[in-house]
């Protein structure tokens, strides 16, 4: 259903085919035909198997996977998905990580699925996952272990920490392997967000379920991140705000949480003077981030600090349009903001550390070289429309 979604989203197949070849795996064909389920029209894809081997351990996949010639982004959210997979299995069994056998999981049909899916979404761009809360569905299911309960314990144990919410279907709305992609991938589960829809895509499952249609969304949004042209110069985009208040951390640890929080993705970080309960003075630190590099801050935080907790929510910011260039000037080849006002009016802010090294080699005034710069970019900005 992963893999019908995508391609209904608009991954090639025989790119699919071409790319799932790498893996050293022999005998399985992609079937991809579309289907109707209760009206809507989706792509149903079937992995034809003539190769008997069903059982393989997490060694196994692992070397199949981390040997083979696919972009090292995809190999890594495919062995991603596979550990999740393997450490459940362990924990279940009650054996090693390395010698879980993953029988009807370690077939080829669940390593098309997964590196498949990882190959879809690096061809489609998506950099971020989210994912409504799952519908489990009832009764039992027989596999190598014999009948079980659905949900199956592999697919529970999978989906803890994960909103949920049972049916009265008499199927198996949830497998293991999609419980493993789906909690692999989203960031969060929640209910749709505010956002731009760019594409839909719909994959089937292959039972024809009366209740509801057995089908799996896939909703492409445009990228909340990239910044709107509004015109006049001005651009809009989301960001995220991370937060909390500290009271009791060593301030010489500031400095270096700084870096990091650089070094995560923060786009500016704060440090703001509060005053907290029984009137003690505190820190409130303060992150602006991309909403793609949140959960980086906000594991950073509370790994780094005193915190018990922190405060993260969205926020709209509209810029300026800006773009980048070298300018000569009498220091040399200087790195220049050009930056456009609503209005039009347009101004060059020379970069900082270029002109504190300038000002430093030749031991001159910042503000000098600032003008300088500035003034002669200016110049040559204009002899370049004449």
């Amino acid at each position: 259903m992963t893999l019908g979604a995508l391609i209904d989203s608009g991954v090639p197949v025989q790119w699919l085919k071409d790319q799932l070849s790498r893996i050293p795996l022999a005998g399985f064909d992609i079937v991809v035909s579309p289907v109707s389920r209760h009206g809507i029209t989706a792509a149903s894809v079937q992995v034809d198997i003539t190769d008997n081997q069903s059982s393989r351990n997490y060694s196994d996949i692992r070397s199949l996977i981390e040997g083979c010639p696919l972009p090292e982004a995809v190999k890594s959210t495919s062995l991603n998905i596979f550990k999740r997979l393997a450490k459940v299995e362990a924990r279940i069994h009650n054996c090693p990580v390395e010698q879980v056998h993953f029988h009807e999981v370690g077939g080829i049909d669940a390593i098309v699925d997964v590196v498949g899916t990882a190959l879809g979404l690096d061809y489609l761009g998506i950099k971020k996952v989210l994912a409504s809360p799952i519908s489990l569905g009832r009764g039992f299911v027989t596999c190598s272990h014999g009948k079980l309960p659905v949900p199956v314990p592999a697919t529970l144990a999978l989906l803890e920490g994960v909103p949920v919410t049972g049916t009265d279907i008499p199927h198996e709305l949830v497998t293991p392997t999609g419980a493993a992609i789906i909690t692999s991938l989203a960031q969060r589960f929640e209910s749709m967000p505010e956002m731009v829809i760019a594409k839909i895509g719909y994959g089937a499952g292959q039972r024809d379920i009366e209740a509801r249609p057995n089908l799996l969304r896939l909703i492409l949004a445009a990228d909340p991140e990239a910044s709107a042209d509004l015109g006049g110069g001005r651009q809009e985009g989301r960001i995220s705000i991370v937060e909390t208040c500290i009271d009791d951390m060593n301030p010489e640890l500031f400095g270096f949480l700084m870096e990091r929080l650089f070094a995560d993705g923060a786009l500016d970080v704060y440090w703001i003077p509060v005053y907290m309960k029984k009137n003690r003075p505190g820190t409130m630190l303060q992150v602006i981030c991309k909403e793609d590099s949140q959960t980086a801050v906000i594991d950073r935080i509370l790994s780094e600090t005193t915190t018990l907790g922190v405060r993260y929510y969205s926020a709209h910011r509209r810029l300026l349009w800006r773009d980048e260039l070298e300018v000569e000037t009498s220091f040399g080849t200087v790195a220049v903001k050009r930056v456009k006002d609503p209005r039009g009016h347009i101004r060059h802010v020379p970069e900082y550390e270029v002109c504190r090294k300038i000002a430093l080699e030749k031991n001159i005034p910042l503000r000098l070289v600032y003008d300088t710069v500035a003034r002669e970019a200016v110049e040559k900005n204009d002899e370049g429309r004449a």
